[in-house]
């Protein structure tokens, strides 16, 4: 058996299952309820300068 078909054989097997495990981490990790506040900051980040009235760039 080649290199390339053990790791064929690896990465149809387990390869693919630590990948499923890592994506349903990832997704899990941001529905934790300690990310509600984090997310909440980052989705109104965009509004600072609504509620500065200035601007970090050189814009209007």
């Amino acid at each position: 058996m080649s290199l390339y078909d053990k790791l064929r054989h690896f990465a149809d097997g387990y390869g693919l299952i630590a990948i499923m495990v890592v994506f349903a981490g990832l997704c899990l990790w941001t529905l934790r309820p300690g990310a509600k506040r984090q997310g909440r900051i980052a989705a109104n980040s965009i509004f600072e300068e609504d509620k500065t009235g200035t601007r970090d760039d050189d814009g209007q």
